[in-house]
């Protein structure tokens, strides 16, 4: 059961995902004001949470005695102003992916939380999906064994941003989770992409993770593709995870598969498959109630400064191999 602290959170920004944070901050009783210069995107949040307090200036949040935390969602360049702005007046702070878009953005806003003691949180929603939080609890328990490697697919035809490239806006869903399921930041990476729509910006990338331990993780993203598919998979000496976000049923299957060597060289063994089972809660839901149960406790997030610090630390070494035609990158 989450936490819920009535009338306490400002959501600034309720554009295309801001809207989704009003809607599930207002289900917990927590949302205390909407800001957004947009006329439009303050009657959208008017529908959906009524009798809302709402602001054109997001200075209107901070100046409010009543607001102890703010969760934005706006774009991602105006990340670090914003929450280091209310974090210097005592909020509380939930922002979007990617934390920033620099790490040394990150490396402040992290600083500044510290100074100020307050919560600084980054909205990497896939770590709160129920499958993915299933899918940890399999590799942790060493049901798939050593993970060889492990791939990721999020493709989509669209949303194009203009600010950042496809790198920075879909893949830090999946950096974030294959770390945690690594347990450790790569040593090197190397990334190639293509830009078609903006010559300015990759709308296609494909980035390649070495790890210290031999793991390898293949990160392909695009908002050029023809269909949408949101797919990871976890390799492992014993057996095989997929979650594949998009179907409605059996999200998550884990495969009996390996390779056994014998004498006479490599033998497939094909076992059966078995549906995992997982709570059904909205991610969303649960990231938002994650912050409202951190403002309580003020324990740490899931999904603190640090960790998205670690995810920045990878894009930009992604995105210098992608300036550089894919050459190798240490970290």
């Amino acid at each position: 059961m989450h936490s819920t602290l009535t009338g306490n959170v400002a959501v600034l920004g309720c554009g295309y995902w801001g809207k989704n944070l009003v809607r599930n901050f207002h289900l917990l009783g927590a949302l205390g004001m909407v800001c957004d210069p947009s006329k439009e995107a303050l009657r959208s949040a008017r529908e959906t949470a009524p009798g809302v307090a709402v602001g054109t200036r997001f200075d209107e949040a901070l100046e409010n005695d009543a607001i102890d935390a703010v969760a934005i969602a706006t774009p991602a360049v105006t990340h670090e102003a914003l929450a280091i702005d209310a974090l210097r007046a005592g909020k509380d702070v939930f922002v979007e992916k990617p934390m920033a878009l620099r790490l040394q953005e990150g490396l402040r806003m992290r600083e500044e939380a510290v100074r100020a003691d307050r919560i600084l949180m980054v909205g990497h929603l896939m770590e709160f999906h129920p499958a993915v939080l299933a899918l940890r609890e399999l590799v942790d328990s060493g049901a798939l064994g050593d993970i060889f490697y492990i791939y990721s697919n999020r493709l989509n035809f669209g949303k194009i941003r203009t600010a950042e490239n496809a790198l920075w806006s879909f893949a830090p869903h999946d950096i974030a989770v294959i770390l945690r399921l690594a347990g450790d930041l790569p040593v090197e990476a190397t990334c190639v992409g293509g830009n078609y729509v903006n010559p300015d910006l990759a709308d296609v990338a494909v980035s390649c993770l070495n790890f210290a331990s031999g793991l390898r993780a293949h990160i392909f993203v695009s908002w050029l593709n023809p269909f949408k598919e949101q797919k990871l998979v976890v390799v492992g000496e014993r057996k095989m995870a997929v979650f594949n976000d998009v179907v409605d049923t059996g999200k998550l299957v884990l495969y009996d598969q390996r390779v056994h060597v014998e004498a006479q060289g490599p033998v497939l063994q094909k076992g059966g498959t078995e549906e995992i089972a997982f709570d059904s809660e909205e991610p969303l839901l649960a990231e938002c109630g994650h912050f409202l149960d951190c403002m309580a406790s003020r324990e740490r997030p899931l999904t603190d400064a640090s960790s998205g610090i670690r995810v920045l630390r990878v894009l930009e070494t992604c995105q210098r191999s992608l300036q550089a035609d894919g050459k190798v990158t240490a970290l």
